[in-house]
């Protein structure tokens, strides 16, 4: 018994108690070099963004339930091309950035529980819409172009 006891301790550790094994290795994450913080907040516009949408959510519905607060010029449901359902968020634009922040007020984080046909029963967030970065430029490619070859004459 003392021997098997001793040929575990000096045996190295296999298989899945090396996994989980935190005793040979202690290992310290590398500090980040950029702290974490949010982004901030974005500019008021006309623009906001809706997020938390239940995947039967649809466009029609994100517009009446956000019609309440102002004129909205465009409500648009981001869906999966395949499956047709929501993808949890969408934009609706309104007329003025008044009727945004309204809109802004009157719908971020709340729900009305009485009633199942507002935004089907979902806790929604919604603030300003942030710009869309830049596309990033793309190097060259310094290959030869389809259907060609290097030594034409």
């Amino acid at each position: 018994m003392a021997l098997r006891a001793a040929a575990t301790m000096v045996a190295p550790r296999v298989g899945l108690g090396r996994l989980f094994s935190t005793s040979a290795f202690n290992f310290t994450p590398p500090p980040s070099s950029q702290p974490a913080s949010n982004p901030p907040p974005a500019e008021p516009n006309p623009n906001v963004f809706v997020s938390g949408l239940s995947k039967r959510t649809t466009t029609e519905g994100l517009r009446e339930a956000f019609a309440k607060f102002g004129e909205v010029v465009q409500a648009k449901v981001v869906t999966d091309r395949v499956s047709g359902f929501s993808k949890g968020y969408g934009f609706v634009r309104y007329a003025t950035t008044e009727d945004a922040r309204a809109g802004i007020q009157g719908m971020d984080g709340k729900v009305n529980w009485n009633s199942p046909d507002f935004l089907d029963g979902w806790v929604i967030f919604a603030e300003f819409a942030r710009p869309r970065a830049p596309p990033a430029v793309q190097q060259p490619n310094n290959g030869p172009p389809y259907n060609t070859t290097w030594n034409q004459q």
